[in-house]
């Protein structure tokens, strides 16, 4: 979730509402087990969920730079195919005191090996550092079964579509989100 940085600061917390354009990783291990990072309200973090790596388009970057960029500054992970848009989505939602707009695109990314992954701090925002609490490697059947909260809420199902059918010819439009 990390804000836009026009200022040049890897840290700033620069998002001043209005639209946000975002790239996101749907991030596929050789055991088809899905990366999700563990974020929490910065001061509550028993008010928890979890979500795809991924963040706002900085400058002129494309989607695709974006998701590449924002994948290694919250993961570390470097070696990754990437692949088409599967999903878009709008959403809007409360985080740190403030209502987030989001035109989110969900791209297929394929990593060699499973990595022990754990938020590189270094490449995380300070609002990310404050709300950021970890990451793991999820099954399709342990998100089928969670009672956790996750982002997008039906990801267990459209998980099971991409693993059953392989990526849509082109990208479904989920329906908005409104938290």
């Amino acid at each position: 979730m990390s804000p836009e940085d026009t200022n040049g600061d890897p840290s700033a917390d620069t998002y001043e509402g209005g639209l946000r354009r975002v790239a996101r990783v749907i991030l596929l291990d050789p055991q088809e087990r899905i990366l999700l990072l563990h974020g929490h309200e910065p001061d509550d973090p028993a008010d928890d969920w979890w979500f795809t790596p991924g963040g706002g388009v900085e400058g002129t970057e494309t989607r695709e730079e974006a998701a590449l960029r924002e994948l290694v500054e919250e993961t570390g992970i470097t070696d990754v195919e990437l692949g088409p848009v599967l999903w878009r989505r709008m959403c809007s939602f409360p985080f740190a005191g403030r209502r987030w707009d989001q035109d989110e695109w969900y791209y297929l990314a394929r990593t060699p090996e499973t990595l022990q992954v754990a938020p590189v701090a270094a490449g995380l925002t300070e609002l990310e550092r404050r709300s950021v609490a970890g990451a793991r490697w999820w099954t399709c059947g342990e998100l089928a079964r969670t009672h956790e909260t996750v982002y997008p809420t039906r990801l267990a199902e459209l998980l099971r579509t991409l693993l059953d059918e392989g990526p849509p010819a082109r990208p479904v439009v989920l329906d908005t989100e409104i938290v």
